[in-house]
């Protein structure tokens, strides 16, 4: 314990009384020390298993602006895999997921913005496309926004993602090149969250257009509008340039599939109804 302690630099117990208690720095690592322990014990479990039982495991972070509905379209080849492989998902910040994903704690990271050039993590982005915004509304409010699109934003209740999000900043430039102001009462870190008060007709939600029909089925929403002015830029980001991961570099590869799929069958519309502005 004295050469540990000798090799760390900082103490990692005192004394209380009669016993000894670890010190904040003490919890800390000892919370490192349960985790090497219970990775340990899996790994000689795993180890003993014969070759063909042995599961894959994928750990993917998410980060908490990126759209749910997308996220699953992503991840559904990992789900479909065979033989099977064991997902955990992790959702927080950018920031902290990159830390995670340079401690090899994930394999890769879903984002919507690539990390900035103050980032300490050498990491790299992997662009899987692009799609334009559209704005939807439950029925009830949908029917009070009477004027053409996108005037029918202009002093309407939006609720948009946070400040701290590449979509908060384009939107609000777009917003202002086309003159309107809408009136912000909600901000939400986590996008399902905002889709969710929108069914109560509080204010209007911002969803990806390439996903938008499923939400419109699924919440019940009616469409405003939408726009390509605005992008949601989405990007797989791995530790690696070469994606060595083989459940990672499936789903590099089948996301940009799917995104076209789903261009195709935006623009592709029946010819009974009004046609749409390209994605």
């Amino acid at each position: 314990m004295k050469q540990l302690v000798s090799a760390l630099g900082e103490p990692l117990y005192r004394r209380s009384g009669r016993s000894i208690v670890l010190t904040d720095f003490g919890r800390l690592i000892y919370g490192y020390a349960e985790e090497i322990l219970t990775l340990g014990s899996e790994l000689l479990t795993v180890a003993k298993r014969a070759p063909t039982a042995r599961t894959m495991r994928l750990h993917v972070g998410m980060v908490d602006s990126f759209p749910k509905l997308l996220s699953l379209d992503i991840l559904l080849p990992a789900f479909a895999h065979q033989p099977p492989v064991r997902i955990t998902c992790h959702e927080g910040k950018l920031e902290d997921l990159l830390g995670q994903l340079a401690s090899h704690r994930l394999d890769a990271l879903l984002a919507d913005e690539p990390p900035p050039s103050s980032a300490k993590v050498k990491t790299f982005c992997h662009s899987l496309g692009e799609s334009g915004v559209t704005f939807c509304a439950s029925p009830a409010l949908g029917k009070r926004l009477t004027s053409r699109f996108p005037r029918n934003l202009h002093g309407t209740p939006l609720l948009l993602p946070t400040q701290n999000t590449a979509l908060r900043r384009d939107l609000e430039k777009w917003f202002r090149a086309v003159k309107v102001e809408p009136v912000v009462i909600g901000e939400f870190e986590d996008t399902a969250f905002a889709k969710i008060v929108a069914t109560e007709g509080i204010g209007i939600t911002v969803v990806p257009t390439v996903v938008a029909a499923e939400a419109i089925e699924r919440y019940g929403f009616v469409t405003l509008g939408r726009t390509a002015e605005c992008q949601i830029q989405l990007y797989l980001i791995t530790a690696e340039r070469r994606i060595e991961h083989p459940i990672v570099a499936l789903l590099a590869r089948e996301a940009g599939r799917a995104l076209i799929g789903r261009r195709r069958k935006i623009q592709t519309r029946p010819s009974g109804k009004s046609p749409r502005p390209k994605i």
